[in-house]
């Protein structure tokens, strides 16, 4: 049974990891057909909810929190709401699909051992300390171009920036789900549910596109940043947290930036620098490098 729960946990991060390569190409596409972050956080929290609330009807008790709680409820939607939408595809108008795969999915394993280290007292073991030091210079490596503002990435830094405090943000949520024991389910509905507030004040406050983009460009972002990304692949992280703890669950995703180099060539002919090759390569080593570690030493 401990080894069929630990197989779960590997596949919802293996899915996870998926969907979160191809929804760096997502966003970046929206960014270069006209839509703006508003617009994006709007169709995904929208559709997401729409597709969570019969669930969150039958179950959550009270609406739409359950057993999370409203103060929990709404730290989640604060940490992985319209705020957490908002940097992502800001981040993605100004540094090309594969800087979110390298430097968020990157970075989310170090500040989660940090946090665990400082939190819960469980040092990374000598391997994954390496692992993690070895991400965090190949995040140096590849982030080069973008630091030193180049022609062909002049304004990526900012980008860069925005992804990290998106590792920041989704560090602490897998942390909180993880010592609370809350549900997968209940965490991804009331994060979800309870972003809807937030939007209107996202719609007064920020310039909304969607007017002048069409139909058929909203229903992808609907789709794949609501449904997909927004509830499906919360879920399965959620889920991976659940079954195989916070450090853990985040170091399954090495895949991410081979998905989104690969989508982002052929659906965006965005290429990576020779240095962004070599800084991608090193990143994806010492994730691989800390995944085979044990968790303390």
């Amino acid at each position: 049974m401990v080894l069929r729960t630990q197989w779960i946990g590997i596949l919802c991060g293996l899915a996870c990891a998926l969907i979160w390569g191809v929804q760096a190409v997502v966003s970046r596409h929206a960014m270069l057909v006209g839509l703006a972050p508003a617009d994006v956080a709007i169709l995904r929290f929208v559709a997401a909810s729409i597709v969570l609330l019969p669930w969150a009807l039958k179950n959550a008790r009270p609406f739409p929190v359950g057993r999370l709680g409203w103060k929990r409820g709404w730290l989640m939607a604060i940490l992985i709401g319209p705020l957490y939408s908002l940097i992502l595809v800001g981040g993605a108008y100004f540094a090309p699909a594969l800087h979110s795969s390298i430097i968020s999915p990157g970075l989310i394993p170090v500040f989660t051992a940090l946090l665990v280290a400082i939190i819960v007292g469980e040092r990374p073991g000598p391997l994954r300390l390496a692992g993690l030091f070895v991400i965090v210079l190949g995040i140096a490596v590849f982030s080069r171009d973008a630091l030193l503002s180049v022609p062909s990435r002049p304004d990526a830094w900012i980008g860069d920036l925005l992804f990290v405090l998106i590792a920041v943000l989704w560090s602490i949520f897998g942390l909180l789900a993880r010592r609370w024991g809350a549900s997968s389910m209940e965490i991804t509905v009331a994060s979800c549910i309870l972003s809807l507030p937030l939007l209107a004040i996202i719609a007064i406050a920020m310039p909304i596109h969607m007017a002048s983009v069409p139909a058929g460009e909203l229903l992808l972002q609907a789709l794949y940043q609501g449904v997909l990304v927004g509830a499906v692949a919360l879920y399965l992280y959620a889920r991976s947290v659940e079954t195989l703890g916070a450090a853990r669950a985040t170091l399954f995703l090495p895949l991410v930036p081979v998905i989104t180099a690969a989508c982002s060539a052929l659906l965006l002919s965005e290429s990576p620098t020779p240095t962004e090759m070599i800084g991608m390569a090193i990143v994806v080593t010492g994730m691989l490098v800390a995944f085979r570690s044990p968790s303390t030493g």
